[in-house]
């Protein structure tokens, strides 16, 4: 036998990371490893060891992302296909048709400036859309009043086509590289052994991801259970771009302010609105439409110039960041008015399919490798989930000529010919009247790069200040919050997450660090009067429920 190669006992290696897998006869569950790894060593499906699960490749540390990103690949595409049919994430959603009426300008000066986009150009131009709120991390059936995220997706059907504006209610994001996605989510999920969420596994993944902490400011405190949809705010999150007529691109970010105001629930409020209905937020919106009191958002931009800024001690391309405002002020574009519910939930909000890469002549992506990473995702997810030909369903269609080479594929009904096209001819270029590319109106956005191709975070981190200030922008009832629900989630976790998370925390804040940690000590002390310590809610609910169930005869 060859040195290299590992004994095998009943099929299996004996896991001494010291032999090879190359040799030898073995099974499809083989365990030998190769020299340098070990039983716990991660690697692809393919059994490649992952030296770097952090960071994409990127050409420099700030992008773009480069396509043979195998490796990243392999995990978003298996990730993305992980759940059948529910959304892996956004998987309880509402949704309204409404209509976008641009301003004309951005804040004061003509938008032409900045973008070509049409659906922006004249004032009181109208857009029709679709809007669909979700939370993020919980399943089809979940409560709306659980903490999470929110979904804030529009759909702009305009004159040349489709624009989804895919983001969220918060302003900023847990991850700033999309190698880290899946295991976000993971860590939100229920545990693949005992199918509960916990506390544990989100802050386990979080207190090893610093950028993290920016959200946790704002998740654990009120912001994180919006009282409804139509109250919350909108945002982006990504860094995208505005190109003009002569192919100059500035940075932008996108808002949401809700005219109606912001509202926001703590935990035992939330609680006690679930106790009697765990869809408040679909019946409120819903309802509301019906009355005839229509919701409306402005759409506000911030607008920075397309470069690095040295001067700012954060990368703008850093999704786990706010651009300050009175640095970048949110200058108004328009306004949208939800003003129609659906006639079919399947058919309009389920079946409705968003993506991050669908833009429109005039806007265009940054090199935010969080936002290229979701541009591949989201529309990997929607042909797996809903289908090949989700964009024929008349919710995800534009409301345009269509005309493609495209042909087949599972629930195709019907074939995007334009009329008088030769229908033998299905590809390009051809000179059997087929179709043919659209006329160059105006010059393409051409940025330069130059840099190595790398596995890198960015160098200015900066995790902790936002996040500090964030606390300390909170109203004293807020921050209450805040330490309540982080010790509700970390007192029953291991001393190596809970114990973390105070050093992180006393990185963002001292007062932060120190109110969480003499928390997380009386809630595992317990109080006087208390039968055990350490003992959760949950728990006290299980036995309960046996406690006061009655009796019942075989049926």
């Amino acid at each position: 036998m060859d040195d290299n190669q590992k004994p095998l006992q009943n099929g299996h290696a004996t896991g001494d990371g010291t032999g090879t897998a190359s040799t030898g006869a073995g099974t499809s569950h083989d365990q030998r490893t190769a020299a340098g790894e070990g039983a716990q060593t991660l690697t692809t499906r393919q059994g490649h060891p992952l030296t770097n699960n952090q960071n994409l490749r990127t050409v420099g540390n700030r992008g773009p992302a480069t396509l043979e990103n195998y490796q990243f690949l392999e995990k978003i595409s298996h990730f993305d296909r992980e759940r059948v049919p529910e959304r892996v994430v956004h998987a309880r959603g509402a949704g309204a048709h409404g209509v976008f009426e641009a301003y004309g300008k951005v804040g004061d000066e003509p938008i032409a400036k900045y973008t070509r986009a049409k659906l922006f150009n004249t004032p009181g131009k109208e857009t029709p859309v679709f809007v669909r709120f979700s939370t993020v991390g919980h399943g089809g059936h979940s409560p709306e009043t659980l903490r999470d995220p929110r979904g804030f997706a529009v759909k702009f059907y305009t004159e040349d086509g489709n624009w989804d504006l895919v983001g969220n209610n918060l302003k900023v994001f847990f991850i700033r590289d999309a190698m880290k996605f899946p295991d976000l989510i993971h860590s939100q999920k229920p545990d693949p052994v005992h199918n509960r969420q916990t506390g544990e596994r989100i802050f386990d993944f979080i207190s090893n991801t610093p950028e993290a902490m920016h959200m946790v400011a704002f998740l654990f405190s009120p912001w994180g259970i919006p009282a409804n949809y139509r109250q919350m705010q909108g945002s982006g999150v990504n860094t995208y771009k505005w190109v003009n007529a002569q192919g100059e691109a500035v940075l932008v970010k996108y808002h949401w302010e809700p005219l109606q105001g912001i509202k926001n629930l703590t935990q035992p409020e939330a609680e006690a609105i679930q106790a009697k209905n765990f869809n408040h937020a679909t019946q409120d919106l819903f309802d509301n439409i019906a009355k005839g009191n229509f919701p409306q958002w402005e759409l506000r931009v911030q607008i920075m110039s397309d470069d690095e800024h040295p001067e700012l001690d954060f990368d703008p391309l850093d999704d786990t960041k706010i651009w300050p405002e009175d640095q970048f002020p949110h200058l108004p574009v328009g306004k949208m008015t939800l003003n129609k519910n659906p006639e079919n939930y399947f058919a309009e909000v389920e079946q409705a399919a968003f993506g991050t890469g669908v833009l429109v002549d005039g806007l265009d992506f940054s090199d935010d490798k969080m936002l290229q990473g979701r541009t591949f995702s989201y529309s990997d997810t929607q042909r797996y989930r809903v289908g090949t030909n989700y964009l024929q369903l008349p919710i995800n269609a534009p409301k345009k000529h269509v005309a493609t080479n495209q042909r087949d594929g599972q629930m195709a009904y019907h074939v995007d010919a334009a009329p008088g096209q030769n229908n033998h001819i299905n590809y390009e270029p051809s000179s059997l009247n087929g179709l043919k590319e659209a006329p160059r109106s105006f010059p393409d956005h051409t940025p330069q790069y130059t840099g190595r191709l790398l596995r890198e975070t960015i160098d200015r981190t900066n995790n902790f200040k936002q996040a500090g200030e964030r606390y300390r922008l909170h109203e004293d009832w807020e921050r209450d919050d805040l330490i309540n629900n982080m010790v509700g989630a970390l007192a029953n976790a291991d001393r190596k997450v809970s114990d973390k998370m105070v050093e992180l925390c006393t990185n963002c804040d001292a007062d932060w660090g120190r109110r969480l940690a003499e928390g997380l000590q009386n809630a595992r002390s317990g109080q006087a009067g208390a039968t055990q310590a350490n003992e959760s809610k949950a728990s006290e609910a299980v036995a309960q429920a046996e406690e006061v169930a009655h009796d019942a005869k075989p049926y």
